[in-house]
């Protein structure tokens, strides 16, 4: 059993396989609004629709991957075939980048992409991330500072990708985004490697039993009964009535709300899945209660993840436009803005390891449903100083760089309260056969979170085009900004008040 006082290798190497997993999806992510603005000459309210679809579909497949894991493949094998696939779609990406004069050929060719890449993320990140938890005995303390740990490798792939890709794509010529794209190809490459070199050898229960080699189904067998296998099966009443729970909604966001193809989807999904799972037959009381906590956090961090993800189309728009970004006589590339959050967590992951820590020592740690309260109004703050940041000014003018690189670094005190204590959150609420599906539904609120970060964008005020949400003018950057002060700073104060009732469902899990 690995020492107490550390943490297992196989944690490392998960750390590993996803900074450069994250690597690829953000070098991609940091250059494909520009991409698609400068090189296939969409306008900006296009390019947010398609980015918006693009991420919220990524965060929508793990619900697919966490499936097929619990039921049939186990983890290991489906983080294989997710990274396999995303890779194949970056080169595809790297493809329509060559491609880009031809621009009808360009973008079908970015649309098959994207598909591969949005199915093999949905196979990769539950199963990557479920593991994490796997590696420790139930109870373990250690398990939120793991989960920040690997947190600092997702977001040390993130850091280096807007620099890397941002460095050979976005250099003011079209023709060079390709090779940011071929790059973040690389870097998938090297995660599924590695992975597949090393895995036997450390992804390992503290028991030295493999980790991720069979579905969730048969571990439950194994661990609970082994003469009463666990019901896992949903019959075909429950299917076929949350199908058509799935179809009236999507018909109502389709039709009458007219939210789109996808939206609808993504949407009606977001809802139907988690009405299916919480409706088991073999759930126990206490068990729903739990999971009931994960819906409601989930709900929440729609709010957070669609003002946060802002930094890939937006933020993006006004780091290019309306940022000055001279600096010691060069321009600094729009895309290497998204690399300051990732950085900042890569700093700051250790104080917040080190203060949740030195608190639990102290019994004086916030419980989970607090600490997301607090990210939450971090993430209010942070919108609230770009927002006097830009109040006033003339349209067209560039400001100083400074606001953008506080709103970032704000945030990521938010995300470092929020996102990684949400995962092991999850990791520890859950039935141990719902495990990966659970982990899908959580990302599930983040598919529908990044749709609706892409409605959001489009709000991004233009000369001569009238922008409103629910009734009010969008004039400028100031009143574009405070949409997400007010919206995040409502859902951090609901939060906090309803943390109390959450704490006394999750029935002595912190």
């Amino acid at each position: 059993m690995s020492s107490q006082q550390g943490h297992p290798k196989g944690l490392y190497l998960i750390f590993v396989t996803g900074m450069w997993e994250r690597f690829s999806y953000y070098g991609m992510r940091a250059i494909f609004a520009l991409y698609m603005i400068k090189g296939l000459l969409f306008d900006k309210a296009l390019s947010s629709e398609v980015y918006g679809s693009y991420t919220g579909l990524v965060y929508l497949t793990p619900l697919l991957g966490g499936y097929m894991a619990d039921k049939y493949w186990g983890n290991r094998k489906s983080v294989v075939v997710g990274g396999l696939l995303m890779a194949a779609g970056q080169f595809l990406m790297f493809w329509s980048g060559m491609m880009f004069r031809d621009a009808s050929t360009a973008t079908l060719i970015m649309y098959i992409a994207l598909a591969f890449i949005i199915f093999g993320n949905g196979f990769f990140k539950p199963n990557i991330t479920s593991m994490v938890g796997q590696l420790y005995p139930a109870g373990d303390k250690r398990l939120d500072s793991a989960f920040t740990i690997f947190y600092m490798g997702v977001n040390l792939g993130a850091f280096l990708a807007p620099i890397v890709c941002g460095l050979l794509g976005d250099t003011g010529n079209p023709a060079d985004f390709a090779w940011g794209f071929f790059a973040a190809g690389v870097g998938m490459v090297i995660s599924v490697v590695v992975f597949e070199w090393l895995k036997n050898k450390y992804i390992v229960s503290p028991e030295g039993i493999p980790v991720g080699t069979v579905p969730a189904k048969k571990v439950d067998t194994i661990e609970i009964d082994t003469t009463k296998e666990v019901k896992q099966e949903f019959s075909k009443t429950l299917l076929l009535s949350w199908l058509g729970v799935g179809v009236a909604l999507f018909s109502v966001f389709y039709l009458v709300l007219e939210l789109g193809l996808i939206g609808s989807f993504i949407f009606s999904l977001t809802i139907a899945a988690p009405g299916l799972i919480i409706s088991d037959s073999s759930l126990t009381s206490i068990e729903k209660q739990r999971i009931w906590v994960i819906y409601i956090i989930a709900f929440f961090v729609i709010f957070f993840w669609s003002a946060f993800e802002q930094a890939g189309a937006s933020l993006t728009y006004f780091a290019d436009e309306q940022t000055d970004r001279s600096l010691f006589g060069t321009v600094i590339p729009a895309s290497y803005f998204q690399a300051i959050n990732a950085i900042a967590i890569v700093i700051f992951a250790p104080v917040f390891v080190w203060i949740w820590g030195g608190l639990g020592k102290r019994n004086m740690e916030p419980a989970s449903p607090y600490k997301q309260s607090i990210g939450l109004f971090l993430l209010a703050l942070g919108y609230l100083v770009i927002a006097f940041g830009v109040k006033g000014i003339e349209p067209g003018t560039k400001v100083s760089m400074i606001w953008l690189i506080s709103l970032y670094t704000i945030h990521t005190f938010g995300e470092l309260c929020l996102s990684p204590i949400g995962l092991s959150m999850v990791n520890k609420l859950s039935p141990i056969k719902f495990s990966s599906i659970l982990m899908g539904i959580w990302f599930l609120s983040t598919a529908s979170a990044n749709k609706f970060a892409g409605v959001l964008s489009g709000l991004y005020p233009e000369a001569g085009k009238a922008k409103h949400f629910v009734g009010f003018e969008i004039a400028n950057l100031y009143d574009f900004f405070m949409i997400f002060v007010v919206m995040a700073g409502v859902a951090a104060v609901i939060l906090f008040f309803l943390s109390k009732k959450l704490l006394s469902m999750m029935h002595g899990i912190r």
